[in-house]
């Protein structure tokens, strides 16, 4: 069999239930036919990508999903939905590993086609950027505000791994995983287009960086730094250095 003919089998004929259920047909025509790919890795950089915007797709209406169920007290479940979310994030992660066998050659005759686009402008990456503060409040009003107690309460002073304790530990760690991505896209750019070179909108590519200093709930790692801090008071901020174990 040809190469013809293979990639028409690839194609379907969208009439099993599984195509149709799927749309198939309108899914697999949402990528370049193979004639008009600039390079043959031109596939994967568009499949990668729309990929990602699948993934965040979910990720924002299962954060949605989270904030409802947190303004109705069923904890449990919104503790499973944020699984969802944080499984999502490292699928983002590691499939940015394929555009890596790209070569930078063959990414700079992608990056002509792009014009000024850039990952900025993905709107499932907006979205993602803006909802953290929707989800801070609804946590504040139903964990802190509704239980009348403070983020140092539930962190240390009275602390009991509660479900006030649980949630913001997946907030955290949602912040830490998309600051992980940020991070692996940060790396794939160095990689593709150099430390030094600008970016599509003219900018250094170093200004991306202050994305990585970014954090979605401050709060939630300064009660760290101030635990820290106390317990450090209380021990001595400097301590005696532990002392080898001798046999007797």
């Amino acid at each position: 069999m040809n190469r013809k003919d293979y990639l028409e089998m690839m194609r379907g004929a969208g009439k099993l239930d599984y195509e149709i259920y799927l749309n198939t047909e309108r899914l697999l025509a949402c990528q370049k036919e193979p004639e008009d790919l600039c390079n043959p890795d031109e596939l994967q950089f568009m499949i990668v990508h729309q990929v990602e915007e699948l993934w965040m797709k979910l990720m924002g209406t299962t954060l949605l999903d989270i904030n409802d169920e947190m303004r109705a007290g069923r904890t449990l479940k919104a503790l499973t939905l944020f699984r969802r979310v944080h499984i999502c994030q490292e699928m983002m992660i590691t499939q940015l590993a394929l555009l890596e066998t790209m070569s930078p050659k063959d990414y700079q005759e992608i990056r002509l086609l792009l014009g000024n686009g850039s990952g900025q402008e993905s709107p499932g990456f907006r979205v993602l950027l803006k909802m953290p503060t929707d989800l801070w409040a609804t946590f504040t009003e139903v964990y802190l505000e509704g239980g009348k107690r403070t983020l140092e309460q539930v962190y240390d002073s009275e602390y009991s791994h509660d479900e006030a304790y649980m949630v913001a530990e997946a907030l955290a760690e949602f912040d830490e995983q998309f600051q992980k991505f940020r991070n692996a896209h940060m790396q794939l750019i160095y990689r593709s287009i150099g430390v030094a070179a600008n970016s599509l909108k003219g900018r250094p590519v170093e200004i991306l960086n202050t994305g990585l200093k970014q954090k979605f709930f401050p709060d939630l790692w300064r009660v760290r730094a101030e635990m820290t801090d106390r317990w450090s008071a209380s021990y001595g901020v400097k301590r005696d250095k532990l002392e080898p174990k001798t046999d007797a």
